[in-house]
């Protein structure tokens, strides 16, 4: 399925040619965590979200002059292990610029080079049934399955022209952000539900109609 306009071919590129890997927070205790001027972002945010949601970093103590991967805008996060391949390498992207901010020590980040990739784009890409299908074939394990950086570099995939990339990325956004509202909606009706259930089933409010014979 084509959008319209586009018509040009999709080229196959090298993952490693695309950008840069790097790693996740290193050499931190537990005391680290929960304090701190310093953020980071979990893994369950990667796991969970094709775009970091930014209202859910955690704190974490950095000392000044540490050598940590501060990350940055238009990054792509990677989980690097899960106990099912299908949930290997999730990815998820960084769409705003913050500071004083690290990845988790499960993930790895991915910083584009390459001018011609939209990491929107490469993100919902990832997250696909045809990422899907690349993940689960580097999926290294049996009773917990990991992923090598060095075979995804080697990864081909077959993507479009820049243009195309962004029009893909922008309608699957609006989507999520659509299904994001009705998701809100439906926690907000369930919610008037169950007070309105336990109003009506104890009695405390009364049906208005004719009084009992």
């Amino acid at each position: 399925l084509r959008l319209k306009g586009f018509n040009g071919r999709w080229k196959p590129c090298r993952v490693g040619d695309l950008g840069i890997f790097y790693g996740g927070l290193s050499g931190k205790r537990k005391a680290d965590f929960g304090g701190g001027s310093a953020r980071y972002i979990t893994f369950l945010n990667v796991l969970e979200n094709s775009i970091i949601d930014i209202q859910k970093l955690e704190r974490v103590r950095v000392l000044e002059g540490e050598t940590q991967n501060a990350v940055e805008k238009d990054d792509l996060f990677f989980n690097t292990s899960s106990e099912t391949p299908e949930e290997v390498g999730m990815c998820s992207v960084l769409t705003e610029h913050l500071e004083n901010t690290y990845l988790n020590s499960f993930c790895f980040g991915f910083r584009l080079t390459d001018a011609q990739m939209d990491p929107l784009f490469l993100s919902y890409y990832f997250n696909s049934q045809e990422g899907r299908k690349i993940m689960g074939v580097l999926a290294q394990g049996a009773t917990r399955y990991n992923l090598s950086k060095t075979y995804f570099s080697d990864a081909i995939i077959t993507v479009p022209g820049k243009d195309e990339q962004i029009a893909i990325a922008t309608i699957l956004a609006d989507m999520e952000d659509e299904i994001r509202q009705l998701h809100t909606k439906l926690v907000k009706y369930q919610s008037m539900k169950s007070g309105m259930m336990s109003e009506l089933l104890t009695g405390r409010i009364r049906l208005t109609g004719k009084e009992d014979a």
